[in-house]
């Protein structure tokens, strides 16, 4: 037999002795050191997330004020809306794109005329806003508020 065969079947490898249990202790303190860096990155991660969390949600909240406001704005502006209209008022016109928002926001809605003499009514949708957690330096509640003016459509008469 060769001394390399003699090798091969004693046992012995590349990956056993005395150095491989230095790199076996170098591995097993990296690993420390990884688990160490975790525990004090990971409250900044998850405030990180519970952050982008509340944004997310004031950005949906937002969204859906402004279809609310729109919503009120469309029914008001036009009067035969009034008559074809599965809703009562402005106001359940406009609650009814904010079915998934619990309380429900508060809804005015005006009436004016403008400085050429064209009548228009502004509709809008305030809710207050939650945050999920209170962090020092988030604001805890704010207060959302969407606004849409439209002109008021012109009768016109029936054709018929």
């Amino acid at each position: 037999m060769s001394r390399l065969s003699l090798f091969i079947n004693s046992g012995f490898s590349a990956t056993s002795g005395p150095r491989n249990k230095v790199f076996q202790a170098a591995r097993c303190r990296r690993r420390g050191t990884a688990v160490v860096e975790l525990a004090f990155l990971l409250p900044l991660l998850v405030m990180l997330f519970v952050i982008t969390v509340d944004f997310a949600r004031v950005f949906y909240f937002s969204l859906t004020l402004t279809n609310c406001a729109r919503a009120g704005a469309l029914y008001a502006s036009d009067p035969a809306t009034a008559a074809e209209s599965p809703f009562a008022n402005v106001q359940s016109a406009a609650l009814s794109d904010a079915t998934n928002i619990n309380p429900q926001p508060t809804i005015t809605s005006v009436n004016g005329v403008d400085g050429s003499g064209r009548a228009y009514v502004a509709v809008t949708a305030s809710y207050s806003f939650n945050t999920v957690t209170n962090f020092p330096v988030i604001p805890s509640q704010l207060q959302l508020a969407r606004t849409v003016k439209m002109f008021v459509a012109a009768n016109t008469p029936n054709a018929n």
